[in-house]
């Protein structure tokens, strides 16, 4: 089954990026077309498509870091064996995790969170539930 929305991201070298998103934090390939170094990723019931540049969708100047302006969130079960993956490859963390409480209506919906840059500087925001509460 398809999300109704699935970002579509272009990578720079399509087995690095492949590498990063299977290997180091855990996505399961779905599908792929290697001859077009193409792949759906999968995670939890987030899904993403990484695509290798080919010229096609570039509206404009596509440099380092890719989606600047943007921030990807993906909700995981447990933040801290993916900070424990990036920590044994290396991987630096753009923001540490940190617990934050944002407003929704009358309650706050908690959650538990960390920013990493993928190899082409796409900027991942990994977030784990951890309630919901009241505003007194």
């Amino acid at each position: 089954m398809l999300n109704s929305l699935i970002p579509e991201l272009l990578v720079s070298h399509y087995d690095k990026s492949l590498i990063f998103y299977t290997e180091i934090l855990g996505f399961k390939l779905d599908y792929d077309r290697p001859e077009d170094k193409f792949a759906m990723l999968s995670l939890e019931g987030s899904q993403l498509m990484i695509n290798q540049r080919n010229g096609w969708w570039e509206t404009g100047s596509l440099e380092f870091p890719f989606g600047r302006g943007i921030n990807i969130q993906i909700r995981f079960s447990h933040v801290d064996k993916l900070i424990e993956s990036l920590k044994k490859n290396s991987i630096s963390l753009y923001q540490d995790v940190e617990e934050i409480w944002r407003r929704k209506d009358d309650e706050e919906i908690g959650s538990k969170e960390f920013l990493v840059q993928d190899p082409d500087g796409y900027l991942l925001r990994f977030t784990q539930n951890v309630g919901m509460r009241k505003i007194t």
